[in-house]
């Protein structure tokens, strides 16, 4: 199980980029009054499972997120890609306007939680959110608007101006790397150093030779440490 783990979280975001997979199920939920695609990856075996729900990056919800979420839910996981650009009808997100739009996904994403929290097998106290690049943004906005979100990872993510510093964090995970110039390292670093403050279960690492997406030994490690961290807070 470990070896999955592992290597459906390189797949996610670190490695290249795989076949494409297919959702087991699909679905959809109102958001703003527009329907919202989720695809579900279900995990094997009977009674509740925990559940991860997976916000994309800017490219939108492409090949390597959906191999991810397939493999990730061979280890044990309900696995729900939310569709949270379809909530501004884009297929990838218009970098320009990202801060105009960024408000309308938070909300969408929080809905989703309830939406995850509500399908059969699932297991209400164990959700947790993993988000990439953008979806880290979201990632972190989510966790914090929905108390039942027991553990967010944020993988190159951004600290989104709506984010509270005061607020609901649960245990987290943040990877970055130091060359990246897209996402300055400064945001992992600046969370990092909120959440030593508050005493927020957490671990950083970041990547001294890596930018905006890990690859080789970073990506293993990261892959490594996500699987371990969830281990630790959701179970398997």
């Amino acid at each position: 199980m470990e070896w999955t783990r592992r290597a459906a979280l390189a797949a996610l975001a670190f490695g290249p980029l795989p076949r494409a997979a297919h959702a087991q199920d699909r679905l959809s939920y109102e958001s703003g009054g527009k329907a919202i695609a989720v695809e579900r990856y279900a995990a094997s075996g009977s009674g509740r499972r925990p559940a991860v729900m997976l916000l994309h990056g800017s490219d939108g919800p492409g090949p390597r997120y959906r191999a991810a979420a397939q493999l990730l839910a061979g280890a044990g996981y309900h696995v729900f890609l939310v569709h949270y650009l379809d909530r501004t009808g884009e297929s990838r997100a218009r970098l320009g306007l990202i801060g105009h739009n960024f408000p309308a996904w938070a909300v969408t994403a929080r809905e989703g939680v309830d939406v995850v929290a509500r399908q059969p097998g699932v297991d209400p106290g164990r959700i947790g959110v993993l988000g990439i690049s953008l979806g880290g943004g979201l990632a972190l906005v989510t966790a914090q608007a929905e108390p039942r979100v027991r553990a967010v990872v944020t993988t190159f993510g951004f600290l989104p101006v709506s984010f509270d510093p005061a607020g609901h964090i649960p245990p987290t995970l943040v990877l970055h790397g130091a060359r990246d110039r897209v996402v300055p390292v400064l945001a992992a670093t600046q969370l990092t150093a909120l959440l030593e403050r508050r005493g927020i279960p957490h671990e950083t690492k970041i990547y001294p030779d890596q930018g905006h997406g890990f690859t080789g030994a970073a990506a293993r490690d990261a892959a490594e440490r996500i699987a371990r961290f969830f281990g630790r807070t959701l179970g398997g």
